[in-house]
């Protein structure tokens, strides 16, 4: 029997040891992500990532990512941007699909093509006041996948599944998160 090396792009030796050192040392685990978000103009705004706490210690990264918030001309906005909730939407279907590649590489299983269409119900009469029984968030949120992979439909379905368990964002969107607003 020949061996097939699978190669999805994950590392899953080094996650595999990062877990272990993390088990023998869960104080390291303790991560704080961080976000900057300064207002342009009307509903426009510019979102900046960099740098983290964890392991330990503020982790100075050699990275800086940007990106823009806005509303479509449809809000009375200039379009410069996606909206919030759709940031949500990517950030959902980011992290199920890093989760889908690396379960996919521990098990062994190659992955030709993944897509992911993620799909949000919003009611906007919530967030524009004319409707105060109206929810202001999401009141629906679908995610589906088109898999291309060298495994049984169930496999991948059995991916699908291991990736909803570990995903922080899908967490994050399923269960309740304290969440604390100040003005300093």
């Amino acid at each position: 029997m020949t061996e097939t090396t699978v190669d999805n792009g994950v590392n899953v030796e080094a996650l595999l040891g990062a877990r272990a050192a993390l088990q023998e040392t869960p104080e390291a685990a303790r991560f704080t992500w961080r976000a900057t978000n300064t207002w342009v103009k009307g509903t426009h705004s510019k979102s900046k990532v960099e740098g983290f706490f964890g392991l330990g210690e503020e982790q100075e990264t050699q990275r800086s990512f940007e990106s823009d918030g806005d509303h479509p001309p449809q809000f009375a906005a200039d379009n410069q941007g996606p909206t919030p909730v759709e940031t949500v939407l990517v950030a959902l279907g980011g992290c199920l699909t890093a989760g889908v590649a690396a379960v996919a590489q521990q098990r062994g299983i190659q992955l030709n093509s993944v897509t992911a269409t993620i799909e949000g119900d919003h009611d906007i009469r919530g967030i524009l006041g004319a409707d105060a029984d109206v929810r202001n968030g999401f009141t629906g949120v679908r995610v589906n996948y088109s898999i291309d992979a060298d495994a049984s439909p169930e496999d991948v379905e059995a991916l699908v599944a291991q990736s909803q368990k570990r995903s922080a964002v899908f967490d994050i969107l399923t269960n309740p998160t304290a969440v604390s607003v100040s003005v300093s």
